[in-house]
């Protein structure tokens, strides 16, 4: 049986789920509905889904939160995509730092909206076209971290799995397949989300940010990234291509 995606909408307001739910169900996708933090622990305990819309402003605990305690918990992996109503940066900075994977700001198209989430959807579950990639190795090694590209899991030193979102993975894979190349903020966002970037649009300053507190990474001193003033960033350290995790 043909994969149908299932999407779950979190937001308090019941016309704007029931209209985003009924309009993905129209054009393919599986949806279910519910109003606050409280209903989507509830559903997620016992279903997996594809995908999570979910409105910032809530009552109670708000988009930022949640998405937080999702990319700390067992659904880290899940893809999020936020609506906010504010036309500022500031929730939209936010929420990619708590590990959005892609935003949109109400009021909003329908239209535009599947269209994110089926791009969201691709590049979750695949590296972009254009990327080389070296899946000769299984493992790919560079100082004391290992990279599992089959499991897609970063390893410290001890062996230990260290949680990466999908985004901060991606951004990695391109770096350990590039290195000593300076790549420029254009050529990351095609690289790992295959747009292009808007006027301002921050999200790989955000992304490299978030990747080097994973990497133990010092900014003002980095081992592995490294800020090209007005170019871009470029990773420095050896990359070494491994045989088969196992």
């Amino acid at each position: 049986m043909e994969h149908v995606d299932h999407i779950l909408i979190v937001d308090d307001d019941r016309e704007i789920r029931e209209l985003v739910g009924n309009y993905l169900q129209k054009n393919g996708l599986r949806t279910t509905v519910v109003a606050d933090g409280r209903q989507m622990r509830a559903f997620l305990e016992s279903t997996p889904v594809d995908l999570i819309v979910m409105d910032i402003m809530m009552p109670g605990d708000d988009g930022l939160v949640l998405c937080r305690e999702l990319r700390a918990g067992k659904h880290k992996a899940t893809p999020i995509l936020m609506l906010t109503a504010r036309n500022d940066d500031t929730d939209r900075i936010i929420g990619l730092e708590m590990g959005a994977d892609d935003y949109l700001v109400k009021p909003f198209v329908a239209r535009e909206l599947l269209a994110r989430i089926n791009a969201v959807l691709r590049r979750t579950r695949m590296l972009p076209p254009n990327l080389i990639v070296s899946e000769a190795g299984r493992l790919l090694a560079f100082g004391k971290w290992r990279l599992d590209t089959t499991a897609r899991h970063l390893l410290d030193s001890e062996g230990t799995i260290v949680a990466v979102s999908g985004g901060e993975y991606r951004l990695l894979r391109v770096f350990l397949d590039h290195p000593q190349r300076v790549l420029s903020r254009d050529q990351l966002l095609n690289l790992t989300q295959g747009r292009d970037a808007d006027l301002f649009d921050r999200s790989i300053d955000l992304l490299v940010s978030r990747l080097r507190q994973r990497l133990l990474d010092d900014a003002r001193d980095p081992a592995y990234i490294k800020t090209v003033r007005s170019e871009g960033y470029v990773f420095t350290y050896p990359v070494e291509i491994l045989g088969d995790a196992s």
